[in-house]
C-alpha cells in the first residue's frame, strides 16, 4: 500500500477511535434517542457512516473481481473529488441515497457492536487495498453515487469528509 494511503487510513481510523471513545461516555438510551426536532439518533448516524463505507468496499471488491479495464484518472476525476469535498463541507442537509437512508438504519443498536463491525470492515478494506498493484492508485476505480468515478484517494476523501460532517451531526444530536 502506498505510504500516503496508509497514512490516510491511519488518520481516519484514529478519528473513528476518538469518536467511539467519546461516545462511550453516553448511555445506550442517549445514543438511541432521536433529537427533539426530529432526525436520526446518534447510533443511526453511525450506522449510516458504516453502511456507506461498507458499500464502497463491496463496490471495489466487485469491480476488481472481473479484472476490468480501468480508465486513468484525469482532471475530471480531480474535479469530481473537489466537488464532493465542497458538497460535504456545506452546512446544508441533503437526502441520503436510499441504500444508506433511514429505511436501512436500525431503530436501536449498541455502540460496542457497531464499533466492532466498523473496525472489522475498515480492517478488511485495508487488507484488500494492500493487494492492489501500484497502477490502481491512479485509476478511476471508485464510483461515488453522486460525484461519480474517482481514484482511491477520492474514496478516502469521501470517507474522511463524510465522517467529519456526520461527527458534527452526532455531537449536535447528543446536546
Amino acid at each position: 500500500m502506498k505510504a500516503s494511503v496508509k497514512g490516510r487510513f491511519d488518520r481516519i481510523d484514529q478519528k473513528l477511535d476518538n469518536l467511539l471513545e467519546a461516545l462511550s461516555e453516553y448511555s445506550h438510551e442517549q445514543l438511541n434517542k432521536p433529537p427533539a426536532n426530529g432526525g436520526w439518533t446518534a447510533m443511526q448516524v453511525m450506522h449510516h457512516l458504516l453502511i456507506a463505507e461498507n458499500y464502497s468496499y463491496l463496490y471495489l471488491k466487485k469491480k476488481l473481481s472481473f479484472n476490468p479495464e480501468l480508465k486513468r484518472a484525469g482532471l475530471a476525476a480531480g474535479y469530481r473529488r473537489f466537488i464532493l469535498k465542497a458538497y460535504l463541507m456545506t452546512p446544508f442537509k441533503f437526502k441520503a441515497p436510499k441504500a444508506v437512508s433511514e429505511d436501512a438504519l436500525p431503530a436501536v443498536s449498541k455502540l460496542a457492536e457497531v464499533g466492532e463491525q466498523w473496525k472489522a470492515n475498515r480492517h478488511a478494506l485495508r487488507a484488500f487495498m494492500e493487494t492492489f498493484p501500484e497502477e490502481h492508485y491512479t485509476k478511476e476505480l471508485y464510483k461515488h453515487p453522486l460525484a461519480g468515478r474517482m481514484t482511491l484517494d477520492g474514496m478516502l476523501d469521501f470517507f474522511e469528509f463524510h465522517f467529519d460532517r456526520h461527527e458534527k451531526q452526532i455531537k449536535k444530536t447528543l446536546k
